[in-house]
């Protein structure tokens, strides 16, 4: 009997604390003094940077056929804010990195130049996000595209000489992304 009263005084005790705990609980959420931090933060919406997205970039370099060589990296930068609704995933001036994987010049008999480029990545402020050069179809493999920037020019002739490929800096390129980004929550949260 005695057992059986210290446990009816053990569950009523339980009970008034939750009580009590779920009473401070509701005046911590509405009492406007207490600091924010007690007030949980709702849960922040995870975003996708889809595969297949356009990317605007821009030269951030000369290049040209006469002068360019296999293995080169080549410079961009990001040309317009990459964005999920109001949400920018990338900024502006972000960089980009790309190799020259064939460099011809121009030649005789009217042979135009080449030059042929592989995009590489982005980087963003959480890594990398690969880019490609072609939009492709969905179950396309599109591993290693390269965009092919040659260009041939006017009749051949016999002693006429080919043109190079010449691209200026600020030349604008339109790619895409080669993979599914995940917006990183601290973006989210600021925007």
């Amino acid at each position: 009997m005695r057992l059986r009263n210290l446990v009816c005084a053990l569950v009523v005790a339980l009970c008034f604390a939750s009580m009590a705990s779920a009473q401070d609980a509701s005046q911590a959420s509405s009492d406007p003094g207490k600091p924010a931090a007690a007030v949980a933060a709702p849960p922040v919406e995870k975003l996708v940077l889809k595969e297949g997205a356009d990317v605007s970039l821009k030269f951030a370099q000369d290049l040209s056929s006469k002068t360019a060589n296999d293995d080169d990296p080549v410079s961009l930068v990001l040309d317009q804010d990459i964005k999920i609704g109001d949400v920018v995933v990338v900024k502006a001036g972000a960089k980009a990195v790309g190799t020259i994987t064939h460099a011809k010049k121009a030649g005789m008999m009217g042979k135009a130049g080449e030059l042929n480029m592989r995009l590489d990545y982005l980087i963003t402020d959480s890594g990398r996000l690969r880019l490609r050069g072609t939009k492709g179809k969905e179950g396309e493999g599109r591993v290693g595209a390269t965009v092919a920037l040659t260009v041939l020019f006017g009749p051949i002739g016999l002693i006429k000489h080919g043109k190079n490929v010449e691209i200026k800096q600020g030349t604008p390129l339109l790619v895409y992304t080669d993979e599914n980004y995940d917006v990183p929550p601290t973006k989210v949260a600021a925007n």
